[in-house]
Parts: structure tokens; sequence; C-alpha cells
């Protein structure tokens, strides 16, 4: 395996991104941080009662992400939603060569996903908004789209697998 990257899965909520995140840093030796753990009080407050946040609630949310990625140059996993080209970018004016894994599932996917997640702060009632505001990766874009419909450790290695030979924005199936 190539060195570690410094690696943001991203998706809409459900999708898996913390445990997927939290695996694949295990596996690569590199240290792991779910991006949900940095939001400022204000935002989790906000989601709870169920109202999307909106970009002047992300900005400083996006900055501390990327700071957290700067200061791991040897290395790191980010569990963020990045569901816009402009967060992502946000994300690289702190990072250069930083790839992205997205994890892509229908809506009646995530939906059934969500739904084995009581208790989590970001409702159900959200998905429409994420799906809404989702942007795919554009070719120019360091990553790889993965279909979270399968087990954890078979998303873990068709990553792997991938970035054994480089990043270049595909989907797997």
């Amino acid at each position: 395996m190539p060195q570690s990257p410094l690696l943001v899965v991203m998706g809409v909520s459900g999708s898996g991104k913390s445990t997927i995140g939290a695996a694949l840093a295990q596996r690569l030796g590199v240290p792991f941080v779910d991006a949900d753990d940095l939001h400022p009080e204000a935002n989790i407050a906000k989601m709870t009662r169920g109202e999307a946040l909106d970009d002047g609630d992300r900005r400083p949310w996006l900055e501390t992400i990327g700071q957290w990625l700067a200061a791991h140059p040897g290395g790191g996993v980010v569990s963020c939603s990045a569901l816009k080209r402009k967060y992502r970018d946000q994300l690289r004016h702190h990072v250069d060569a930083l790839e992205f894994l997205h994890l892509q599932g229908s809506r009646e996917v995530i939906a059934r996903r969500q739904a084995s997640r009581p208790g989590h702060f970001m409702p159900a009632s959200l998905l429409t908004s994420q799906f809404a505001t989702l942007e795919q990766l554009e070719p120019d874009e360091r990553g790889v789209v993965i279909d979270v419909d399968q087990g954890v450790d078979a998303i873990v290695q068709q990553y792997v697998d991938r970035h054994a030979v480089g990043t270049t924005p595909q989907k797997e199936n």
C-alpha cells in the first residue's frame, strides 16, 4: 500500500461514514476523527430540532476539520458529509492531496440505515435535504465512489484495493 492518505469519508447522513471511517483508519494505521464530534453545540442543537444547517453554520465547522487534516500530514481519516463541491474545496484549501471516499446508496438503503440509529442527533426527516444538497465528486477530485449496500469489510477492502493502484474518481459496484 502506498503512503497513508489524508482521507475524507463522505456521504449523506446514514451512509456509514463513521463506521467505515473508523475501520479504514484502523486498517491504515492512522488517526480517525468523526466530524460530527467537531460540530459546535449550536449546530447540533439546530439539527436536533430538525433544521438543516446552512453554509454559514458549516463554514467554521469545515475550518476545524481542515485544521485537523492539516495537523496530520502522515495520514488520517475524517468522516464528514462534504456534500457540496465548495465544502470539499474548503477542506482542500488546508490539504492539497486530500482524497475522498464517497459512500453512495439509494434513498431506500439510507432510510433503512437511519431507522436503525435511534437517538442520533440527525433526524431521518433531514434525509431529503441531504440528498438535495449532495453534489457528486467531479472528475478532477481525487476519490472513489463505493456502494454502501454491502458489509464494512468489503467496502474497506475496495478502498484499499483502489488506493493501491491510484485514486481516480470511479464508482465501485
